[in-house]
C-alpha cells in the first residue's frame, strides 16, 4: 500500500486544487464590505436575477421546440437526407452564440438586408408603417442561444428514441392503445430522463453565457459579475453573485437527478426496428422543411455569411494581429491540453491502483468525481474564483524574493498565461477524465495482476502497459480539450494578461465594436475548429448505434 501512496496523495491534492476556486469565492463572499451588494440589491439585482431566469426558461423552451421534433423525425422515420441529418443537426454546437447574435442582428435589424428588402417590396417608408420583431431583446437572446444549444437535447433524445424497444409499442397496440396514448404512456416516460439531462445542460450553458447577453446589452448575473470586477474592482460583490449562480447550477443538476431518481433500465444498446415508416408526400415535405430549414437558420446561413465576409474582407482580416492572436491561442490551448491529459491519466491510474482497497478506493473515486466538477462551473465564476488565489501567490512569491534580496519576477501567476492554462485545465478536466475512463475500462485488470506478479512497479506498469493501450484515447482527449480551450471566452476575458488576446477574445472585441467583418477569417477558423469534436462525437455515436443494431 505504501508504494502506491504518492499516487493517492496526488489524487486527493488534485481534487482539493479543483475546489480551490470555490473555496476562494466562498471566502470573499463572507468577507469584506457589503455596501456595493446592498446598493445592487436595492437597484439592479432583481433585474439581473429576473433576466437570468427568463433567459434560461425561454432558451430551454425554444431548444425543446427545435430539438424534440427533429429527434423524433430522424430516429423514427426514413426520408431524403435522414442519415446525414443525424449528425448535421448537431453542427450549430460549433457556432459561438455571440457570432449568431451579431449575424442575425446585421440581417434582421431595421437597416439590415431583410427589412430593407421588405420595405422595397411593399413600399414601406418608416417603422410606423409595419411591425417587425426586435432582435436585440430578451426574446432575441433566447432565440439565438436556443439555435446554438438545442443539439444537446437533440443528441440525447435521439439516442433515447433509438434505445426504445419496438416490442413495447406493439404490446401497447395489442392492448388497444391509440398512438397518442402510446406516446404519452410509453414513449415519453422513456425519453423523459434524456430530456431532463439535455435541459440541464442547456440551462447551465445559458446561465453562464456572456458574449450574447453582452452584445445585446442584456443585464444578467453573468454581466453583473463582469461589471462588479472590471468596473468597480469589487471582488467581494462578484464572489457573492458567483455564489448565487453556483446555487442555480446546483439546482439544475439536482432537478435533473431528481427527475430520474426512480428510473431503472434493463435494456442495453440499440434495438433494430423492423418497421421504420418511410415518409412520402406532404409528410415528407414537411419533415424536410423542418429539419433542413432549422439547419439552414442555425448553421448554414450564419456560416455562409462568415465565409462571404472572410473573402470580401480578406486584406483586413489577414494581418499581423491575427497571426499573433492565433499563435497565442495555439500555445495556450496546447499547454492546457497536455496538462489536462496528464492530470487525468494520473488520477485514473491512482484509482486503478487503489480500487481494490475499500477506504482508499472510495477516496480516489471521490477525487475523480470532484475533479470532474469543474465543467459545471461557469467560466466567469471560475475566473473570479482563481483571481484571488493567484494574486495571493504572486504577493507571497514577491515577499519571499524580497526577503532573500533577489530580483522580483513580476506577476507570474495572475499576470501570465499560467492563469489561462489553469482555468482551461480545471474547466475541461472532466472531458479528459471521461474520455480516458472509457478507454481504461476496456483494459483488463488481469494485465495489471500479471504485471504485478512479474514484479513491475506501478510506474513501469503505467508506462509500458496502460499508455500504449489507451494512446488513441489520450489523443482524443487532448484534441477535445484543445478545441474547447480555443473557443473559451468567459474565463479568457477576465484572466488574460495585458496586451494578450486569444482568437476568441479577438473576435468578440470586433463583434462588440460592430466590426465582425474585419475578424471574419478568425471567426471562420473558430467555427471550423469547433466542428471537429462535434462531427467526431456525432459520427462515432451513429457508428456505434449501427454496429449494435
Amino acid at each position: 500500500m505504501s508504494r502506491h501512496l504518492p499516487w493517492k496523495l496526488f489524487a486527493i491534492l488534485t481534487a482539493l486544487f479543483i475546489l480551490l476556486p470555490l473555496l476562494a469565492i466562498a471566502y470573499h463572499a463572507l468577507d469584506g464590505e457589503t455596501d456595493n451588494l446592498i446598493h445592487l440589491w436595492n437597484t439592479m439585482l432583481g433585474r439581473y436575477v429576473m433576466n437570468s431566469v427568463l433567459l434560461v426558461i425561454g432558451t430551454v423552451a425554444l431548444a425543446l421546440f427545435f430539438a424534440l421534433p427533429s429527434a423524433w423525425l430522424v430516429a423514427n422515420f426514413q426520408f431524403w437526407g435522414q442519415r446525414s441529418l443525424q449528425w448535421l443537426l448537431c453542427l450549430p454546437l460549433a457556432m459561438p452564440a455571440y457570432l449568431i447574435a451579431y449575424l442575425y442582428t446585421d440581417l434582421l435589424d431595421y437597416s439590415g438586408a431583410f427589412q430593407s428588402l421588405l420595405r422595397n417590396i411593399f413600399g414601406w417608408q418608416t417603422p410606423q408603417d409595419y411591425w417587425f420583431p426586435q432582435i436585440r431583446t430578451l426574446y432575441g437572446a433566447c432565440f439565438v442561444l436556443a439555435l446554438v444549444l438545442y443539439p444537446y437535447i437533440f443528441l440525447l433524445v435521439r439516442v433515447a428514441f433509438l434505445e426504445q424497444s419496438e416490442n413495447l409499442q406493439h404490446s401497447a397496440k395489442m392492448l388497444g392503445a391509440t398512438p397518442m396514448q402510446i406516446f404519452r404512456r410509453v414513449t415519453f416516460p422513456l425519453i423523459r430522463p434524456a430530456i431532463a439531462v439535455g435541459m440541464a445542460l442547456v440551462a447551465m450553458e445559458t446561465l453562464g453565457d456572456f458574449g450574447t447577453v453582452a452584445y445585446f446589452a442584456l443585464p444578467t448575473l453573468t454581466t453583473a459579475i463582469y461589471d462588479s470586477w472590471l468596473s468597480f474592482h469589487d471582488l467581494g460583490t462578484a464572489s457573492r453573485i458567483s455564489i448565487f449562480m453556483l446555487m442555480m447550477v446546483f439546482l439544475f443538476i439536482s432537478l435533473e437527478q431528481y427527475s430520474r431518481r426512480k428510473q431503472k433500465s434493463y435494456q442495453r444498446g440499440y434495438e433494430k426496428k423492423t418497421h421504420v415508416k418511410r415518409l412520402t408526400g406532404w409528410r415528407c415535405g414537411l419533415a424536410l422543411a423542418w429539419c433542413w430549414g432549422l439547419l439552414a437558420i442555425a448553421f448554414f446561413i450564419p456560416f455562409g455569411r462568415l465565409i462571404f465576409w472572410s473573402i470580401d474582407y480578406f486584406e483586413q482580416s489577414w494581418n499581423l494581429d491575427f497571426v499573433q492572436f492565433a499563435s497565442n491561442s495555439l500555445k495556450v490551448s496546447s499547454i492546457a491540453a497536455v496538462t489536462t491529459v496528464c492530470i487525468a491519466l494520473l488520477l485514473h491510474f491512482a484509482h486503478r491502483l487503489s480500487q481494490h482497497t475499500p477506504f482508499l478506493g472510495k477516496i480516489t473515486r471521490l477525487s475523480l468525481s470532484l475533479s470532474s466538477f469543474g465543467y459545471a462551473i461557469p467560466g466567469t465564476v471560475l475566473a473570479i474564483g482563481l483571481l484571488s488565489p493567484l494574486t495571493f501567490a504572486d504577493h507571497q512569491l514577491h515577499s519571499l524574493l524580497k526577503s532573500l534580496e533577489l530580483k522580483p519576477v513580476g506577476l507570474i501567476f495572475s499576470g501570465s498565461i499560467f492563469a489561462l492554462v489553469l482555468a482551461y485545465t480545471i474547466r475541461f478536466l472532466a472531458m479528459a477524465i471521461g474520455s480516458l475512463g472509457a478507454c481504461l475500462e476496456r483494459v483488463s485488470p488481469t494485465l495489471d495482476m500479471a504485471s504485478q506478479t512479474m514484479g513491475k512497479s506501478g510506474a513501469n506498469m503505467f508506462r509500458h502497459i496502460h499508455i500504449p493501450l489507451i494512446s488513441k484515447g489520450m489523443i482524443t482527449a487532448a484534441l477535445m480539450v484543445f478545441i474547447e480551450s480555443m473557443k473559451e471566452l468567459n474565463a479568457s476575458l477576465l484572466l488574460r494578461p495585458f496586451n494578450f488576446d486569444t482568437l476568441a477574445t479577438y473576435v468578440f472585441t470586433f463583434t462588440s465594436d460592430e466590426q465582425l467583418e474585419r475578424a471574419a477569417m478568425p471567426a471562420v477558423i473558430l467555427v471550423l475548429v469547433g466542428l471537429i469534436p462535434v462531427i467526431w462525437l456525432t459520427r462515432s455515436l451513429i457508428s456505434q448505434s449501427q454496429k449494435e443494431r
